[in-house]
């Protein structure tokens, strides 16, 4: 350890969330006295007056920004303007108000959903650009991306320091399993494991199962961001992923497997596959700050069936 967060007063949007959790625990193990985590109760941070207040009140040398609105396939098409609206309004007020704080750094994170429809495979950060977002999630995606835009401006104009990051989907113990607005994996968890506390004969999935998709263990990604957060200072967007690539289909197989669900797997193809495939290339976080995801799919997936098998029995 390095030494370098343990004087920072490190500002964590979405600290309370998922990946904010894992985000703080690892802070505290770097010896970090002083994270400190907006509470939505106390801090509408779409509100630059709330934004304005938050800056006031926690006086951050640093702010890693996870807040976001999100959701998977059919929140992103029931609400394309909420997400898109929010996203842009958080990140954007967050940055201008950091830069005329004199903030030391800002860690802006991304998303995958930024990516055009049709990148090819592995993605690589310099096709960001060369093509329009997948639509189910195109609002959602280019929000986030103008945090990019925004990031590279401010560092021409002003020397404002911060970074962007594009992780690719999270998955892992404490996920979000709201079958409103969980993504992928939590949503085929709480499906197999329901379905067998329940007895039902079958699963229904959304759309053909031939899309494919990356996934990272969420703490492997704080790991990632930290990491980022003490050594990379540049203007280029980094990708945030394990670097592998898996089709719903198989996914969904291996989920059944891993919890023991043995019906039938039917699916529903009046429903989107999203975009067609997704896999980052991971060189340039290993490159510019020793970035490297440790945690195998099957294991990473075992710890969180187990996780919701806890927590589905103590409901």
């Amino acid at each position: 350890m390095s030494g370098f967060f343990e004087n920072k007063r490190i500002v964590v949007t979405g600290g309370a969330g998922f990946l904010g959790y894992y985000i703080c625990e690892k802070l505290r193990k770097r010896g970090c006295k002083n994270i400190l985590i907006p509470k939505i109760e106390d801090y509408d941070l779409v509100k630059l007056s709330d934004i304005k207040k938050m800056y006031d009140d926690m006086k951050p040398d640093v702010v890693i920004h996870l807040a976001a609105v999100v959701g998977g396939i059919g929140a992103n098409r029931e609400h394309p303007g909420k997400f898109f609206y929010e996203n842009l309004m958080m990140g954007v007020q967050l940055i201008e108000e950091g830069r005329l704080r004199n903030l030391e750094k800002f860690v802006a994170i991304g998303t995958i959903c930024a990516y055009p429809k049709f990148t090819p495979v592995p993605f690589k950060e310099e096709d960001l650009w060369n093509g329009y977002p997948e639509e189910t999630n195109a609002p959602y995606g280019l929000a986030k991306k103008m945090l990019l835009v925004q990031s590279q401006a401010y560092r021409q104009e002003y020397g404002f320091n911060s970074i962007f990051l594009l992780p690719v989907n999270l998955y892992g113990p404490r996920d979000n399993f709201n079958p409103n607005s969980s993504h992928v994996i939590p949503a085929l968890i709480k499906k197999c494991v329901d379905a067998i506390n329940n007895g039902d004969k079958f699963i229904e999935c959304w759309g053909t199962g031939s899309a494919s998709r990356e996934f990272i263990y969420a703490q492997d990604a704080a790991e990632g961001i930290l990491l980022a957060t003490e050594k990379y200072n540049g203007s280029e967007p980094v990708n945030v992923g394990a670097g592998f690539e898996i089709t719903i289909k198989d996914l969904v197989e291996k989920v059944a497997k891993l919890t023991v669900f043995t019906g039938e797997i039917r699916w529903d193809a009046s429903k989107p596959d999203g975009q067609p495939r997704r896999c980052l290339d991971t060189s340039r976080a290993k490159k510019l700050f020793g970035f490297e995801a440790k945690t195998s799919f099957d294991e990473g997936l075992k710890a969180t069936i187990e996780w919701y098998k806890e927590i589905s029995t103590d409901i």
